[in-house]
């Protein structure tokens, strides 16, 4: 909160900021997760490749490495006898390391090969004029391994980097973003219909890359630091 007054030209002390919060009773409401972490890992289904990044996250070079994978949410639809009935959405994003900023992001009913090749191209054209060779890193989710995926990074000179089988913390970047995003919008809140989820989805991401400030950017939000290390 301090951080982000003095980014707007208000410089308070933050002891000052504290008791200004407890005399308004401004807490933070914290949820924990209810349900299972969304799996794609189906065994071999194609090819799996070697784990380029090493959990080696950082890097000073906009687009040089991106981290992509797919989340599940649910919302409810409340039929005419009154029944409610439990859906699923799908979130497919990529994410630049340097800064964590969500470059391109799809979303669907249902796991979509579709949307993720969508979002993979996307990606690839916003990255296209990184000076070094990148790597596009994912867990080995069923469509990471599909042969079009694959030939779409050889083709443009991409290497593909793959996390261990069933280690999490091989791509901890997006699990992270993908907890942050749920604690923020998600957690403790009931989406009736797949429009409301997903207009709720798509404002936090815009949120999420332009106005949420990071205190290991400088408290810049991730296209905010992004635009400044360009002018630097």
């Amino acid at each position: 909160m301090t951080a982000a007054l003095k980014n707007q030209g208000i410089c308070v002390n933050k002891k000052k900021v504290q008791r200004i919060l407890q005399k308004l009773g401004l807490t933070v409401i914290s949820f924990t997760r209810k349900s299972r972490k969304y799996n794609s890992y189906k065994g071999k289904v194609g090819k799996a490749s070697p784990n380029r990044i090493h959990r080696r996250f950082k890097t000073n070079m906009p687009y040089q490495k991106i981290t992509t994978d797919t989340s599940e949410f649910k919302y409810y639809e409340v039929g005419t006898q009154g029944h409610m009935t439990v859906h699923k959405l799908y979130l497919d994003s990529f994410m630049d390391m340097y800064n964590g900023e969500i470059i391109s992001y799809r979303i669907g009913k249902h796991p979509s090969a579709k949307n993720i090749l969508d979002a993979q191209a996307e990606a690839i054209k916003i990255t296209e004029d990184c000076p070094y060779r990148r790597t596009f890193h994912s867990d080995r989710g069923w469509a990471y391994q599909m042969k079009s995926y694959g030939e779409s990074l050889k083709k443009e000179r991409i290497f593909q980097s793959m996390s261990r089988k069933e280690n999490c913390f091989d791509n901890a970047v997006m699990e992270n973003f993908f907890g942050l995003m749920k604690q923020e919008m998600y957690y403790g809140v009931v989406y009736y219909s797949y429009e409301e989820l997903k207009s709720s989805i798509e404002r936090y991401i815009k949120y999420y890359n332009e106005q949420r400030i990071k205190e290991k950017l400088g408290w810049k939000s991730p296209v905010q630091y992004r635009l400044s290390q360009l002018t630097a």
